[in-house]
């Protein structure tokens, strides 16, 4: 759009991620909820994003497309699936190279945001900012090198850790606002860089609530498909991420099989999935089922088939990747069954709300007599609880709210 002696020229916000919508991951769905925002406020908005698919690189989408008023380019070789660390590596550095080659040429650049997908995303952000003299916006969607030393795939001390905290510190220096998920990974940002304490602001993600509805189990055609009619279903969905394990669940489901009204549903992908496939290969349990992730139109039939959400959080991973998945389960009024530790973000709210339960991860003994007490409970007291869920989403923890709020911080100083 040309600009008219009175009309000041259009500002571009460049975001760059290698996710995003169509895919199903939910950093690309949350990415497009920022983006399109941006563009209603009047924003020119350019993303760079991959072409294939995260969670499956044979996926291809379009090359270049418009999503709601938000101008998409997709660039070739950013993906090459989740196979492994070096093969992910590589294809965040040639995407990497790729933003900082268009980027040097966008015009009228007055902001870049930048997230973790990919991890070395962060590079390209800090370099435009410098040779652009652009303001930059982090999104800290996840932290390494903490996950990979959770995770025991590298130690502090390594070069790999080494590297990625002196791209931290970087990232965390040339932003001029950096938005973290919840108040634990707050803490690990500032001991990174004390001196970026005044720019962090702490700001959860929020449930896609454009795509979701409470649908009666007696209608919902996903558990009539699934042939889910009488049973009690518990249900994980979104990501399986090695970080978040879900042995404990698994182990108690197969010692529940006698019960033929219970049924453990994980819906999604990723590394974690593994396990589940794994346990349903050697087992052939009778109460376990696996599906892949479900269109986003659909995805209000899905979640709204579960009974109970459960939400992982591994050990030791608490303030480093986000438990996302928690917010669209509570928007669909449903209680969630915490597996992981206390505190975190997800007990918080758990305990404070009395919205759900918290087991500990190992204790398989312990995750049968909770799940067979929570499958006995009336559905009065189920629905008391997912309505108060659904209320903390409609007062703290909506899009509307968030969104915004999260806009509002994009257009400060830009």
């Amino acid at each position: 759009m040309p600009s008219t002696p009175n009309q000041p020229a259009q500002k571009t916000l460049l975001v760059i991620s290698q996710v995003y919508v169509p895919d199903p991951a939910s950093v690309g769905q949350h990415m497009h909820d920022a983006a399109a925002e941006m563009a209603r406020r009047g924003w020119r908005v350019l993303v760079l994003a991959s072409r294939r698919g995260y969670d499956d690189p044979s996926r291809k989408y379009p090359w270049r497309e418009t999503r709601d008023g938000v101008i998409i380019r997709r660039l070739p070789f950013a993906s090459f699936g989740k196979s492994s660390i070096p093969i992910r590596l590589l294809a965040g550095m040639i995407f990497v190279l790729q933003c900082i080659l268009i980027g040097l040429f966008v015009r009228r650049l007055r902001c870049v945001l930048v997230s973790t997908s990919p991890p070395l995303a962060p590079l390209a952000a800090a370099f435009l900012s410098y040779f652009r003299r652009t303001t930059v916006k982090y999104w800290a969607m996840d932290l390494n090198p903490d996950q990979m030393i959770a995770l025991g795939k590298t130690t502090e001390t390594s070069i790999f850790s080494r590297l990625f905290n002196w791209m931290n510190r970087l990232i965390l220096r040339r932003s001029s606002d950096v938005v973290a998920l919840d108040r634990f990974m707050a803490d690990r940002l500032i001991v990174k860089l004390p001196a970026s304490r005044a720019k962090i602001r702490v700001m959860p993600p929020w449930p896609h609530e454009d795509h979701l509805d409470v649908i009666p189990h007696d209608t919902n055609p996903f558990r009539q498909k699934h042939q889910l009619q009488g049973k009690f279903v518990f249900m994980y969905s979104g990501n399986h991420s090695v970080s978040h394990p879900l042995t404990t669940i698994l182990e108690a489901a197969l010692k529940l099989q006698s019960d033929p009204r219970l049924v453990f549903l994980f819906v999604g992908g990723g590394l974690g999935k593994r396990e589940v496939e794994q346990v349903i290969a050697a087992h052939k349990p009778t109460n376990i089922l696996s599906l892949p992730y479900q269109p986003l139109a659909e995805i209000k039939y899905s979640l709204s088939a579960g009974d109970v959400h459960l939400v992982s959080v591994g050990e030791g991973i608490v303030g480093i990747c986000h438990p996302c998945k928690v917010y669209g389960a509570m928007a669909v009024g449903r209680p969630i069954l915490l597996l992981g530790p206390d505190p975190s973000h997800v007990s918080d709210i758990i305990h404070q709300d009395g919205i759900g339960w918290q087991i500990t991860h190992g204790d398989v003994d312990g995750a049968v007599a909770l799940l067979t007490k929570i499958s006995r409970m009336s559905e009065s007291e189920l629905a008391a609880m997912g309505s108060k869920a659904s209320r903390l989403i409609s007062d703290q923890f909506s899009k509307d709210v968030l969104c915004g709020r999260f806009a509002d911080v994009l257009e400060r100083s830009s």
